[in-house]
């Protein structure tokens, strides 16, 4: 019935595509977004949304708002509080095996930027069977499970994992988890160039900074949202062409993020095509597909960390940006 609805929905937007300039001279709807950290070149096409205009001329007046390490984005969205949270694949499932109305509606990376880092010696992931890899305790229920799948890994290789590469550096038998685009960075300014194996390449199958709304958003204004996809889409094209409009915006929400670690991020999301890779060269930017949230929800099946009984298919929907028509 959901998915009739934003059929429906959808086919009245186009219908009504023609008096969309007359619709848009009224003022602009707004809409509270809410990132998942403090403002860095990942979220850069959404701040150059803002920067470049493009928000307005859809229609909307978007407030980007910080995510941070006190900020519950998806709490955020379930209360009311907000319109749109950016958060992972895993926890909109995980929040749904719960009893938690979300939805995600979009993708902003096609791939997930986890990584795990090693010393320029390693030559393949699988090499690190039975050697000790420093791992955070969330990666226990995300993607430590499909590593131990995948390559044989047990939890005797575990290393506590304290969000310093200092370890690393120090321990050249140790290797680490991280982020594509910040993690390897304070690594090679350490004075170690390390090898990175993005886990996506892979075949780790969840999306990354999915954008979440609740249920009852999602049915009762379908139509805004689909613009705002449209618009954060026709963002991040902007934003990879030239970030320097949505990277002010960046450094004046977030003075301490220096100019090389923005473009050392901006670089890494191009090289890996993280945005703008996977489905989005025929799908387009920010969009998803069924196969890959039914290949995820496997991954936890197999993992036995999905709930029996639960409909998971209620935590996503492809319909809103089934065709955003903003192509790489």
């Amino acid at each position: 019935m959901l998915r009739r609805f934003l059929s429906v929905a959808l086919a009245m937007l186009a219908a009504l595509a023609g008096t969309a300039p007359v619709a848009h001279a009224q003022a602009p709807e707004r809409i509270v977004f809410s990132t998942d950290w403090l403002a860095q070149a990942e979220h850069g096409g959404f701040y150059q949304a803002v920067a470049e205009g493009i928000y307005r001329r859809h229609g909307l007046d978007v407030a980007v708002q910080q995510g941070g390490p006190q900020v519950n984005g998806l709490q955020l969205v379930a209360a009311g509080r907000i319109d749109v949270a950016m958060g992972d694949a895993l926890q909109v499932l995980a929040a749904n095996g719960e009893g938690v109305p979300l939805v995600a509606i979009a993708a902003t990376f096609q791939k997930n930027p986890t990584v795990i880092i090693t010393h320029p010696d390693v030559a393949a992931l699988g090499d690190l069977k039975g050697k000790p890899i420093a791992i955070g305790a969330a990666s226990n229920t995300t993607f430590w499970p499909w590593l131990v799948a995948r390559y044989g890994f047990t939890d005797a290789q575990k290393r506590p994992y304290g969000f310093s590469v200092q370890p690393f550096l120090a321990d050249p038998q140790l290797s680490q988890q991280g982020f594509a685009t910040s993690e390897p960075f304070s690594i090679e300014k350490g004075g170690v160039t390390p090898k990175v194996f993005l886990l996506a390449d892979l075949g780790y199958p969840p999306y990354s900074e999915v954008l979440i709304v609740s249920r009852d958003m999602l049915q009762k204004r379908p139509a805004l949202l689909a613009r705002f996809i449209e618009a954060s889409a026709e963002g991040w094209k902007s934003y990879l062409a030239d970030p320097a409009p949505g990277n002010a915006l960046i450094r004046k929400a977030n003075p301490q993020m220096s100019d090389e670690l923005l473009a050392y991020g901006y670089r890494k999301m191009k090289e890996y095509k993280l945005v703008d890779g996977g489905d989005a060269a025929t799908h387009g930017l920010l969009s998803m597909t069924d196969a890959r949230w039914q290949a995820t929800l496997a991954f936890l099946r197999e993992a036995k960390l999905a709930k029996p009984g639960v409909d998971y298919s209620k935590a996503w929907t492809i319909e809103l940006a089934r065709d955003t028509r903003v192509r790489p």
